[in-house]
């Protein structure tokens, strides 16, 4: 009997079970401590290799996806083996009863973690057919948990692209999304789409915290990017606000739910290593709108309340940055 063998076996088990479980089933807690250092070191990496380039930093969320599961698989798999290798006679050839090698042990392990039986060997003794069991009770679950999880983090990622799409469909600048909603007379055409895209953001949010890896998914083509749509559309609420005359703006209820919907959002990804800007993005000129005919207050007056708005803006250029987008003007 080698200890040594079995403890380091148990320890490489307990990591890779934690973690696993941790960042697949608890909704709260975000990533596993091992995923969340492994997709933060992948993060940093392919940013200093990329110098923002799309096509790299879009391979991020894909590698770090198949990088996690391959963790799991080989803690797993090391563990179960380190384990059975703590005693000699563990496991036999059933042809010929000689006690297994380490090659064969890790063969026997890959067996049953993968479900696939226990080949031509076989365990000795209760306490190592009882170890089989476990062995193999793990794998079913990584098995099951793991699928669920890939498409639950790509089904998230769809929503994302298409929530994103559908806000820049609506217009590529705050500017150009006040155009786009004016009907002559008000703003209230835009109701329903802030209705739409609060409830979309909060879910979005929702999935964030229970995937914090989609931090890490990266749209090449900037109309799927959700951190430029949520700059857009908070940069369009900043204009309803505090842009225009309050008999002329969309519903004011609604557009209080899209702020604290984007606030949340905010308050999620910068829990996840995202840091403010250190400078206020710049904000297109108002007298435009006022030009055209918009009913717009003076450009003072709206220029004095995005002072109280700064640490905000701060936070969505900060978000843009990350991501390697340009803000949006």
């Amino acid at each position: 009997m080698n200890e040594i063998y079995i403890m380091i076996g148990v320890l490489l088990l307990i990591m890779g079970i934690m973690d696993f479980i941790w960042t697949t089933l608890w909704v709260d807690g975000g990533a596993g401590p091992l995923t969340k250092r492994l997709s933060h070191t992948i993060w940093k990496f392919l940013w200093k290799i990329s110098r923002s380039n799309p096509k790299i930093l879009s391979l991020s969320g894909p590698l770090i996806l198949s990088l996690t599961l391959l963790m799991w698989i080989v803690l797993l798999w090391i563990g179960w083996t380190f384990v059975f290798a703590g005693n000699d006679h563990s496991i036999i050839n059933a042809q010929d009863n000689s006690p297994a090698t380490w090659v064969e042990r890790i063969y026997f392990t890959g067996y049953l973690i993968f479900t696939l039986g226990n080949g031509d060997f076989s365990p000795q003794g209760t306490v190592w057919q009882i170890a089989t069991v476990c062995a193999t009770g793990t794998g079913m679950l990584f098995i099951t948990l793991g699928v669920t999880y890939l498409l639950s983090v790509l089904g998230a990622v769809t929503q994302k692209r298409a929530f994103a799409e559908s806000v820049y469909g609506s217009g590529k600048t705050s500017m150009e999304w006040v155009k786009n909603a004016w009907n002559g007379e008000h703003f209230h055409n835009s109701d329903f789409l802030l209705s739409k895209y609060s409830n979309q953001l909060s879910t979005i949010t929702a999935q964030h915290k229970a995937y914090p890896i989609l931090h890490y998914y990266y749209a090449e083509d900037k109309k799927g990017a959700v951190p430029l749509a949520v700059a857009i559309l908070d940069e369009t609420l900043t204009l309803f606000s505090y842009g225009i005359w309050p008999e002329n703006q969309p519903n004011r209820l609604l557009v209080t739910e899209a702020r604290s919907s984007i606030q949340s959002y905010l308050d999620t990804l910068y829990s996840a290593k995202v840091k403010p800007s250190k400078e206020v993005p710049p904000f297109d000129d108002i007298e435009k709108l006022h030009h055209e005919g918009f009913p717009t207050v003076p450009k003072q007056e709206f220029l004095d309340s995005l002072v109280a708005l700064e640490d905000r803006r701060k936070k969505l250029l900060g978000i843009i940055q990350y991501n390697a987008l340009k803000w949006p003007m």
